[in-house]
């Protein structure tokens, strides 16, 4: 049974890792908590599912299930990555200069946007998503993993290290990280802060999508309402390892994930979420600034 919770929890931390990047990416660039992040995450599902339905109905095949998951994931990207780009550019660039409460206020109003814009085009009813990998896996130290989990913890590790590549080796990235650091100072020596906050909200928002098609998969069902749960989940995450600290949320991700799984397991699955909330208020009390030390003291 622990093997088994181990494999549940990293899968599921993973897909917590992957949403809370993008919280924490735009907030170590403009201090800003994202909370339409998990509508995203949730848009990211619904893009799948379409995606899968245009193929059925216009009768492309694809080599391979794999195929087909590459296609759904790669349309979730470009259009939540457009959405996350506009949304910067309409909700959140007018008020960079306002009180820090004006885009809080404008983030919750686009996250309530979105969901009912989903809820009247799709439906409030739960959704199926096509089981595109399911049929096979293998036994490890007592425990199954299946192909989806080998896909997601796959997908993630290859992500999360694309990101860190991106941020570290690219010029782009310098320019991220400049930004983050000082943007009035990037912008004096000629870095587009513009376009590098509308890049950070691209790839944040490219990653959520990503998860949502990957969750949508793992459980079959998806609903209008997935992304609040998971985007506060993800924020739990993001505080845990670090706001701001690109590899705290990934850390930070992959510990919520076990802490839940083996809660759920070795104590009660209706707690769950109990458990998430409740790592959040310790973790604020006891260490605001996350595991790896992330100083949001400076930033208040």
């Amino acid at each position: 049974m622990l093997v088994q919770q181990l494999i549940n929890g990293l899968t599921l931390g993973s897909v917590y890792a992957l949403i809370a990047l993008g919280y924490t990416m735009v907030y170590g660039i403009i201090e800003l908590i994202n909370f339409a992040h998990g509508e995203i995450y949730m848009l990211g599902a619904y893009i799948g599912m379409i995606t899968f339905g245009l193929l059925t109905a216009f009768y492309v095949t694809s080599p391979s299930p794999v195929g087909a998951l590459l296609l759904m994931m790669a349309a979730a990207m470009l259009y939540c990555g457009a959405c996350g780009v506009t949304m910067e550019r309409v909700a959140y660039r007018p008020l960079r200069s306002a009180p820090r409460l004006s885009p809080l206020i404008s983030a919750l109003g686009v996250s309530i946007f979105l969901q009912n814009f989903v809820m009247l085009a799709q439906g409030p009813r739960d959704k199926g998503f096509p089981h595109l990998l399911a049929g096979w896996g293998f036994d490890a130290f007592g425990g199954r993993i299946s192909a989806i989990q080998i896909f997601i913890l796959g997908g993630t590790v290859v992500m999360m290290v694309a990101l860190e590549l991106l941020v570290h080796r690219t010029k782009i990235g310098k320019a991220m990280r400049a930004t983050a650091q000082d943007r009035e100072m990037a912008a004096l020596v000629g870095i587009d802060v513009n376009s590098v906050i509308s890049v950070t909200f691209l790839i944040g928002s490219a990653l959520a999508a990503v998860a949502g098609v990957m969750v949508g998969m793992y459980y079959g069902l998806i609903n209008f309402f997935i992304g609040y749960l998971a985007g506060i989940k993800a924020f739990t995450a993001a505080v845990l390892g670090g706001i701001g600290n690109i590899p705290g949320a990934m850390l930070g991700g992959l510990l919520l994930g076990l802490i839940e799984s083996l809660g759920a397991g070795y104590i009660s699955s209706e707690y769950k979420d109990v458990f998430a909330f409740a790592i959040l208020v310790l973790v604020l009390i006891f260490r605001p600034s996350g595991l790896l030390g992330a100083d949001t003291s400076k930033r208040a």
